[in-house]
């Protein structure tokens, strides 16, 4: 999968926006653990790591000593909770730049060692519950100042970070999360960030409702995704319009 997102990132887009010629991917799942093939690609493509910006219920940067496997091996060790982890320690990921947002869950039981190691990646936690003291301006706000405006962004959006009760169909449900409208106010917020690549993943239509509630809220995720793109890139270029104006004019 690393070898299709080289090929796919690498191409010419049809349309340059702004100053910024590489095109944007969006993957759509499934299984979480495609963000890292995403990642090792992101690299080569960007020439260095990139900032990552979770949505999700849990952390996902657990050691995979500690996470739970009927059996150890190298590819046991490579799952859906433990991607971040390898990214990491690969270097994939910028150290102090990134963020998490919906927290509700540890694996490590009543310590705090899922923090612990979380810490060492350089990652902002934002809990499921800080929603009610700060609202979305606050996650929205305390997002951008961790991460910045120009720092080269990988956003990867886990449904589970949704309450199930509005999202059923993901396979590790946490109750207490954010309303759909919630996160797609956050998501409009951020239009701002340098998002280089995307992912809507754990969306599982065999636990969803009859009316697809799940998978209607991914679609609209993924919509709210690529306008955002659409929106940087145009405002990018009125951007660089005007400043060749400028130019002219004092020429």
């Amino acid at each position: 999968m690393s070898e299709a997102f080289l090929e796919l990132g690498s191409r010419t887009p049809a349309l340059t926006q702004g100053n910024d010629p590489k095109p944007k991917l969006l993957t759509l799942g499934g299984d979480h653990s495609v963000a890292l093939p995403a990642l090792r690609a992101l690299n080569k493509i960007h020439g260095g790591p990139v900032a990552v910006l979770h949505f999700d219920a849990h952390l996902d940067t657990w050691n995979p000593n500690v996470y739970p496997s009927a059996w150890e091996s190298a590819q046991s060790d490579f799952n859906h909770g433990s991607m971040f982890w390898i990214a990491s320690n690969e270097g994939l990921i910028i150290n102090g730049s990134s963020a998490h947002a919906g927290l509700r869950t540890r694996i490590t039981g009543q310590d705090w060692g899922d923090y612990i190691d979380d810490d060492r990646q350089g990652f902002l936690r934002i809990s499921s519950d800080d929603i009610d003291d700060m609202g979305t301006k606050g996650i929205i706000d305390a997002i951008i100042e961790r991460i910045g405006l120009e720092t080269p962004t990988y956003l990867s959006i886990d449904i589970d970070v949704i309450d199930p009760g509005l999202c059923p169909g993901t396979g590790t449900p946490e109750p207490g999360g954010w309303t759909s409208r919630e996160l797609i106010r956050i998501i409009r917020g951020l239009e701002d960030l340098n998002v280089v690549g995307a992912d809507i993943v754990e969306v599982a239509p065999a636990y969803d409702g009859a009316g697809e509630q799940t998978a209607l809220t991914a679609a609209q995720l993924a919509y709210e995704i690529l306008t955002s793109w659409v929106g940087r890139g145009m405002s990018q270029m009125e951007n660089a319009k005007t400043s060749k104006t400028e130019i002219k004019n004092e020429l």
